[in-house]
């Protein structure tokens, strides 16, 4: 088996509190608290959970767009952490982002054209060809390239997002981080944006960390799933296992918020409304994060951190009551009470 195309080691990214005249540091908000995953070539990672769960600065940390406290990030096996600037640079050619606003990460002041070629720019490319291989990507996602002389203001947001994902291709990547890309978009234009990243993923050979909060598209898309709570990795699985068969109770509270189609299940379904408000990242619960909001924690989960662990063939979770295949988190609930 062909090594991954990134590791991710127990990555830490903490941001200090600071107050006072001087500025003192009196605490640290754990956005990012020990995440280890991988992405293989060609491959779409999905990664979700509740906003302020840290996922974002996840993404970013693995650019060190955000500067990680601790761990290691590897691409193809060479470290990305501790690089050189220069290094750094040439890495970022492989490594690229697509943000979750389509406007507010498109210069205003740019044209089109200067907006997708300022990568190449930045890499040392003539003007002729660059300009050659703006239209060939304007083309490729979707856009006519005699729209490369307009301003992002002139476009709707899934044309600014197309411009966005232009931009990110501009270097034949290997891996683009996809930060909540269409969450910002209507539904209908969602659709076309998730169809238009599975056509350039086999067109361009990429691999995708996909972040996202709503489910159903992380399904669609994502060939693994990881579950977020926290700054942590609470459960990570295939796709079809994590959605069929989820073993963490968040898994299970998340999954049940998801509409169905059809009206009569969906009427007749029980949902499982979790209790509270999610835990300051300044200061986490000790234990099991998600123990807070548990219906089924013990003393245990207060005392113990839950490491991930394998039920299955990739599928791990980091709990110390894992819910068994065919058991429902709602009938445990039932019938503890």
């Amino acid at each position: 088996m062909n090594a991954p195309l990134l590791e991710v080691d127990d990555l830490v990214t903490h941001f200090p509190i600071r107050a006072g005249l001087f500025r003192k540091v009196i605490g640290q908000v754990h956005a990012v608290d020990g995440v280890s995953i991988t992405v293989n070539e060609r491959e779409t990672v999905g990664v979700v959970g509740e906003s302020g769960c840290g996922k974002t600065t996840f993404g970013r940390s693995l650019l060190r767009l955000v500067e990680p406290t601790s761990g290691s990030v590897k691409f193809r096996g060479e470290p990305v952490t501790g690089a050189s600037n220069d290094r750094l640079r040439e890495l970022r050619a492989e490594m690229q982002i697509v943000f979750q606003d389509p406007y507010a990460s498109l210069n205003p002041r740019m044209p089109v054209n200067d907006i997708i070629a300022e990568p190449l720019r930045i890499q040392g490319t003539a003007k002729a060809p660059a300009q050659a291989r703006v239209s060939e990507l304007l083309e490729a996602v979707g856009l006519l390239p005699e729209h490369g002389n307009r301003y992002p203001h002139e476009f709707s947001g899934g044309q600014r997002q197309r411009i966005g994902i232009a931009r990110a291709l501009a270097l034949n990547p290997s891996l683009i981080v996809l930060d909540e890309p269409v969450s910002a978009l209507d539904v209908s234009v969602q659709a076309q944006v998730i169809n238009l990243l599975d056509d350039l993923q086999e067109e361009f050979d990429l691999a995708y960390l996909f972040i996202a909060h709503d489910l159903s598209v992380v399904r669609h898309i994502s060939d693994r799933v990881a579950v977020m709570y926290l700054g942590r990795v609470a459960e990570i699985a295939d796709s079809n296992s994590l959605y069929e068969r989820p073993a963490h109770p968040y898994t299970h509270s998340l999954l049940s918020a998801v509409p169905i189609a059809d009206p009569i299940v969906e009427r007749e379904r029980k949902r499982i409304v979790l209790q509270g408000d999610i835990p300051s990242p300044a200061s986490p619960p000790s234990g099991c994060r998600f123990r807070t909001r548990c219906p089924i924690a013990v003393e245990r989960c207060a005392n113990e951190v839950p490491v991930l662990q394998e039920l299955a063939p990739g599928h791990q979770v980091a709990c110390h009551f894992p819910i068994a295949p065919g058991e429902s988190l709602v009938d445990l609930v039932g019938s503890a009470s």
